[in-house]
């Protein structure tokens, strides 16, 4: 057996700054991401676990716990159901992985699985809000919500752009922006702000395709109708209502 990668590490460049990466299909049949990263080869698997592994027989370790909350509640123990140090460490460090990959396939344009993965974790954020012993062992994780909450809003929109609908993109960007004021101002140890990188990307990207939005049949109708009432031209505002009338709700 030959344990050098250094054929695979020549054969591709590493690029600093930059998210490198790509997906193939393994031996075993199953689909595969590999990240390049400055020391080697990041690999992952594309759907479960990104490592593929079963903790406790489990799916996951979030799903363990969702287990473990129910036997809880259905015990009728006086007890709460609380998360420790070694719990919510176990959770973020399976977090982490579903962050990487996510990461991964926001650049391949895999938006259905940006989607999945990214309100994966979210979940995992809410349930060690609500359980955690403390506000400190929940931080933990709470600490890459903004980081989620732009990629879940970048795959969201993407998709949106990819079907051609800029309004509904537009209006996926403004929510995410108002999602990441929300955190900052519920998690005041939260730094950044208005400032942060995560609101700086999605006003940007906002600001760009609001200035570049395709201008839909029904706007330059309308468009055209408020610019012959303006010159009086009421013979020609009549064909534009009449236009405007005989649109389909989606033109």
């Amino acid at each position: 057996m030959h344990f050098d990668i250094s054929p695979l590490l020549e054969q591709w460049d590493y690029q600093p700054g930059q998210v490198v990466v790509r997906k193939f299909i393994a031996k075993d049949g199953v689909e595969k991401i590999q990240l390049r990263v400055d020391l080697g080869i990041l690999q992952m698997n594309a759907e479960g676990r990104p490592d593929g592994k079963r903790p406790l027989g489990h799916s996951s370790i979030y799903e363990y716990y969702q287990s473990k909350l129910f036997r809880h509640l259905t015990a009728n123990t006086a007890d709460q159901f609380r998360l420790k140090v070694e719990d919510c460490a176990k959770l973020q460090f399976e977090a982490f992985q579903y962050h990487n990959r996510y990461n991964c396939l926001l650049q391949l344009k895999d938006f259905k699985r940006v989607v999945q993965d990214t309100t994966r974790n979210l979940k995992v954020l809410e349930f060690a809000q609500k359980y955690a012993d403390n506000e400190d062992l929940a931080w933990m994780l709470l600490q890459i919500k903004p980081q989620l909450i732009l990629v879940r809003t970048r795959a969201m929109a993407g998709a949106s752009l990819e079907a051609n609908d800029h309004g509904a993109a537009i209006r996926l960007i403004e929510e995410g922006l108002t999602q990441l004021r929300e955190f900052y101002h519920d998690n005041p140890r939260a730094e950044g702000g208005d400032h942060s990188s995560e609101v700086i990307s999605l006003r940007g990207w906002l600001e760009e395709l609001s200035t570049n939005r395709p201008v839909s049949q029904r706007e330059r109708l309308e468009r055209a109708l408020n610019d012959a009432l303006r010159r009086e031209d009421y013979e020609k505002a009549a064909l534009m209502r009449d236009a405007l009338r005989n649109l389909k709700p989606t033109e």
